[in-house]
């Protein structure tokens, strides 16, 4: 997908803007894991977590006609878990101690998810005019370079010349009689 360093970038600085942070993850909407900080948890389980909470998220959006996806917020004992959209094929989730300050939490994690969001949805956009150039190119056929017409050597010109036929007629009108 897109470049992972440059959403691990992203991710780094968010944590370094919000210290109780524990954890930060991109993820496609399919659950599969774009790019991740989190120590001592296991990535593909979170992303794959964050994907069934993400359907059900949907799901209640929709049917409560709140309009689309934008965030999730669960609240545990020992802390946070925030996801937020990332474009449209990508969500961010965070990990967050339970001191952290959830508005300052919300902020930068919009903040975030918007960045990521352009940078996958750049990335997909690119992907898909190259996909889309190349079903083109495969339905049209390759094209030949025109080949210079062949060129046969020039037959020498046929020169004809009158020769005599038969018996020299004189012609009446012609010949004069001196």
């Amino acid at each position: 997908m897109v470049s992972e360093p440059e959403i691990l970038d992203e991710l780094r600085r968010l944590r370094a803007r919000v210290p109780q942070l524990t954890g930060a993850l991109t993820a496609g909407v399919d659950g599969l894991v774009l790019a991740h900080d989190t120590p001592g948890v296991e990535p593909e389980v979170v992303a794959a977590l964050t994907a069934a909470a993400l359907g059900v998220a949907v799901r209640m959006a929709d049917t409560t006609g709140q309009g689309d996806f934008r965030e999730l917020l669960v609240r545990g004992v020992y802390g946070y878990v925030a996801t937020y959209a990332a474009g449209e094929s990508a969500v961010l989730t965070l990990l967050a101690q339970d001191r952290v300050n959830v508005g300052r939490l919300h902020l930068e994690g919009r903040r975030a998810g918007a960045r990521i969001g352009e940078l996958v949805d750049a990335w997909e956009a690119k992907a898909r005019e190259a996909k889309d150039a190349a079903a083109t190119a495969a339905r049209t056929p390759p094209k030949t370079p025109a080949k210079p017409p062949v060129r046969t050597p020039a037959k020498p010109p046929i020169v004809r010349t009158r020769s005599a036929r038969g018996s020299a007629t004189t012609n009446a009108r012609t010949t004069t009689d001196s």
